[in-house]
Order: C-alpha cells, then sequence, then structure tokens
C-alpha cells in the first residue's frame, strides 16, 4: 500500500481504545468507526466520541441501525436480564447473553467497506478470544475466515492489496491489554465498559467484573465511578 492509513472499530470500551492507541503508535492514519446499534449501552458512544478526539483520530464515523428489531441479546432486547455477580468461572461457561448474534460480521462489514473506500490498508478490530464471555466472533478461526472474507470480497482484495485484520489483543489477558494501554497512554477514566446503560458503571454485569478483577489484579484502581449500592 502507498498509504498509512487504518481504520478502527471503536466502541469506547478498555480493548477498542487500546487497539485505537495501538494503531496510532503503529504509525498510522487512524479513522475510526463506532456503531449506534440501539444497544442497551449506548452510554458507551460517549465514550467512543471523547477517545477518538483524545487519540486525534483523522474522522470519527458512527454508523446507527436498529438491532432491537430483532433482539435475540440482553444488550438489545430489555425483557432478557443482564447477568450479574458472576464470578469468572461462571463467565467461562457458556457463550452468555449478552452475545449479540452476528455483530462482530456486520460491524466489520461496515468498516470493509469504509476501508476499502479510503483505500486503507489494515483494519484493527480488539477482539479477545482470552475473555471469560467465550463469544465465538471473537476467535482466531472466525478472524481468518473473516480475513478471507476480505481478500475475497473487494476489488483491493482481488487485484492483490487485501486490507488485513489487524487483532492485537486476540491472545491477551484483561491486565495484558491493561498494561499494554497504559505503556501506550490510554486515558482509562474515559473508556466504558459497563453493559448496564446507566450514568455510573453498575460494577456487576460480567464486563464490569472483568474489567475491576483484572484492575485489582495488577494492583490498580479503576478511574472510572461506580455505582456504590
Amino acid at each position: 500500500m502507498t498509504n498509512n492509513k487504518a481504520v478502527i472499530l471503536l466502541s469506547g470500551g478498555l480493548d477498542s481504545s487500546t487497539v485505537l492507541y495501538q494503531a496510532r503508535a503503529d504509525g498510522y492514519d487512524c479513522y475510526a468507526i463506532s456503531f449506534d446499534y440501539q444497544q442497551r449501552h449506548r452510554r458507551e458512544l460517549e465514550a467512543a466520541k471523547t477517545i477518538a478526539q483524545s487519540a486525534e483520530v483523522v474522522d470519527h464515523q458512527l454508523i446507527s441501525f436498529d438491532l432491537r428489531q430483532w433482539g435475540g441479546s440482553a444488550l438489545t432486547d430489555d425483557s432478557i436480564n443482564l447477568p450479574q455477580a458472576r464470578s469468572l468461572d461462571e463467565m467461562a461457561q457458556n457463550i452468555p447473553v449478552t452475545y449479540v448474534p452476528a455483530r462482530n460480521t456486520i460491524f466489520l462489514s461496515f468498516a470493509l467497506a469504509y476501508a476499502e473506500t479510503l483505500n486503507a490498508s489494515r483494519v484493527y478490530i480488539g477482539v479477545n478470544a482470552l475473555d471469560y464471555s467465550g463469544y465465538p466472533d471473537c476467535r482466531p478461526d472466525y478472524i481468518q475466515a473473516m480475513q478471507e472474507v476480505f481478500r475475497l470480497g473487494t476489488k483491493q482484495g482481488r487485484e492483490g492489496n487485501a486490507i488485513a485484520i489487524v487483532a492485537p489483543l486476540i491472545q491477551l489477558k484483561k491486565t495484558e491489554i491493561i498494561q499494554l494501554g497504559d505503556r501506550l497512554g490510554v486515558p482509562w477514566e474515559k473508556t466504558w465498559s459497563c453493559y448496564a446503560g446507566d450514568e455510573l458503571a453498575c460494577g456487576v454485569c460480567d464486563s464490569c467484573r472483568l474489567r475491576l478483577a483484572a484492575f485489582a489484579a495488577l494492583g490498580m484502581e479503576d478511574p472510572l465511578p461506580y455505582r456504590r449500592e
């Protein structure tokens, strides 16, 4: 490629924010893309906007569509309760109800279209296979399969310049992600991980508990404000 453009999927969470800062450290001109799919925790989009500004991205796209039309996830259907106060062992047992059907496939499709329009060389995504959630679209074999889609499904790919999917966190523990983000200067106080969607993080959903456990394991205090019961 003759340019240094990369598209970064940015939710505003701990992982995606670290990936954005990694792409910047890798020397890429960063184009962030976030998604308002009417998720329960749309509060994360405020964080995404703030993080994008902090990282001085070239552009930040916000794509809107409504996955509540189908539901099928605790994040898109209010009648499905969020798991709360689960142990890390409990989280590891099954794919949780917070899994949104085909979400990363949808996200990567938008990111691919945006990247090809830009003539970008990379799409960065903050998937992680070691998180206890075990989402099927966060695993290495899924990313490998989508890389082939990127090659076969685009003009750029067919002409020998396939856009690369970069998943730098896929084999890292949450503690290692925080350590990496610290080195890169990620402002943790501006990120958002909670699934509950309130103004303060709940502290008891799976995402909050994973985040809090990782900070605690490192002897660090999470700078986010949490609701105190």
